[in-house]
């Protein structure tokens, strides 16, 4: 496993050091920190990197929140459970190109659902994919949608863990829905939600085709993720060196807020091991 890692990690970095070109992918030569330079001398880069960490703190919170809310709903016995978490489940098992194709289609200017729905409550209409006003938050519902069944699923499984007797003793004291929710199901969902949190924070890092397919990293780059600009300088400017190089900066972003993660909780949990 490390070798088929590490082998593509050495060779990107490798890479990254060059100026291969895509048209000429054995002809680069080596220029060194030149195209980090390049990077950090301008404004593009930490615009991405700031947008994905937007993206990526929205779509996570958006879904931690929807996807236990949803569990929390069907975790309780009513006619058509089963068919309720089918239905819910059904986002995470489409394509991720067929649920863009779908949200294009709903976020059509003329044609579209949500246009259709403004106009009927007399808003006007919206450029979902062509308004940089609106270009982030269309993408942001998309994915939430596609992401969230993820959530409810883990959460669903922890939910099967919280003893019954926990319940029972909470309705004996008299405590309402939530008052339940916060002292009882939400100590033992914490864990689980760190590790989807933390599980979603890199997956999010690294999305690209719901993001491309939708604005392309538009409108005036609104959505220009790391991974978006990653490919328009490898794949449409042809720049493979410095697509490279960015990677590595995005490699390096996920690296670090994976460590940031592990160093809390490692804080926390020598505290509680001290209280």
């Amino acid at each position: 496993m490390l070798v088929f890692a590490g082998i593509p990690l050495l060779w990107g970095i490798g890479l990254s050091v060059t100026d291969t070109r895509l048209l000429r992918p054995n002809g680069g030569s080596f220029v060194g920190l030149e195209n980090y330079a390049q990077l950090f001398s301008g404004s593009a880069l930490l615009r991405s990197v700031l947008t994905t960490l937007v993206y990526s703190a929205a779509t996570v919170a958006g879904a931690l929140v929807l996807g236990t809310v949803s569990a929390v709903v069907l975790n309780r016995a009513f006619p058509g459970r089963l068919l309720a978490r089918a239905v819910i489940v059904m986002p995470w098992a489409v394509p991720t190109v067929a649920v863009a194709l779908v949200f294009r289609w709903i976020y059509n200017d003329s044609a579209g659902v949500a246009n259709t729905g403004l106009r009927a409550l007399g808003i006007g209409e919206a450029g979902w994919l062509t308004d940089p006003d609106f270009g982030m938050v269309s993408v942001l519902l998309a994915t939430v949608w596609k992401v969230t069944p993820f959530v409810m699923l883990v959460v669903l499984a922890a939910l099967q863990s919280v003893p019954e007797e926990l319940y029972e003793a909470t309705r004996v004291d008299g405590a309402d829905a939530l008052a339940t929710f916060r002292l009882v199901v939400l100590p033992f969902l914490a864990p689980t939600l760190k590790i989807a949190g933390l599980l979603m924070t890199i997956w999010s890092f690294r999305r690209f085709e719901i993001i491309w397919l939708l604005t392309g990293g538009g409108p005036v780059d609104a959505t220009n993720t790391v991974v978006v600009s990653l490919y328009r300088e490898a794949f449409n400017n042809s720049r493979l060196g410095l697509g490279a190089a960015i990677g590595v900066v995005g490699l390096s972003l996920s690296v670090v807020v994976t460590a940031v993660y592990s160093a809390i909780e490692r804080r926390n949990a020598r505290q509680e091991a001290g209280s």
